[in-house]
C-alpha cells in the first residue's frame, strides 16, 4: 500500500498530534477499503477559517470539526487523489472535552470520519449513517480506542 498524506497546519493550538499519529488515522481508514494507493491532503486549521469554509461550502456560519472535499477527478486520469480534510483543532478540542474523550481518540474518530466521507461514506439518511458508523466503530476499536458512538448508544 502506497498512501500519501500531506499535512499542513495553520493553527495555533499546541495539541495538534504528532503527524505519525495523524497519518495512522487517515491510513486506517484507507486500508480498512483495502486500496493500493491513495492520497489525502490533511490540514489543520483554527475555528475563524473553519467557519469561513463551512459558510462558503455548506452554507453554515459556523467552525466545525471536519471538513471533507472529495476530489472530482475521473478514475481513468489514474491519479489515486481522494481530496482534502481540513479539521479544526479547537473545535476538536472543545468537543473531546465536552464528550468525555481522550483528545487522542476525538482526533482519531474525526480523521476516520473525514476519510470515510471521501472514500463516499455518508450519513445522509438512517441506512447510510449505520453503515458509517458501524465502520467507523470498528476502525477506531481496531485502533485501540473505545467506541466513537458509545455515548449515543447508551441513551
Amino acid at each position: 500500500m502506497a498512501y500519501q498524506i500531506d499535512i499542513e497546519s495553520n493553527s495555533q493550538s499546541q495539541q495538534i498530534p504528532a503527524l505519525a499519529e495523524l497519518e495512522r488515522w487517515v491510513s486506517a481508514a484507507l486500508q480498512s477499503q483495502k486500496l493500493e494507493d491513495a492520497e489525502v491532503s490533511l490540514y489543520i486549521v483554527d475555528e475563524d477559517e473553519s467557519q469561513e469554509l463551512n459558510n462558503q461550502y455548506r452554507g453554515k456560519d459556523y467552525p466545525t470539526n471536519v471538513l471533507s472535499f472529495p476530489a472530482d477527478i475521473p478514475e481513468e486520469v489514474g491519479v489515486p487523489l481522494l481530496g482534502d480534510l481540513v479539521v479544526c483543532a479547537p473545535v476538536v478540542e472543545r468537543e473531546a472535552r465536552e464528550q468525555g474523550k481522550t483528545l487522542a481518540a476525538h482526533w482519531a474518530h474525526m480523521l476516520v470520519h473525514g476519510s470515510l466521507h471521501l472514500l463516499g461514506f455518508d450519513h445522509i439518511d438512517d441506512g447510510e449513517a449505520e453503515e458509517m458508523e458501524a465502520l467507523e466503530t470498528e476502525i477506531i476499536t481496531g485502533l485501540g480506542y473505545p467506541a466513537p458512538y458509545q455515548e449515543l448508544t447508551a441513551e
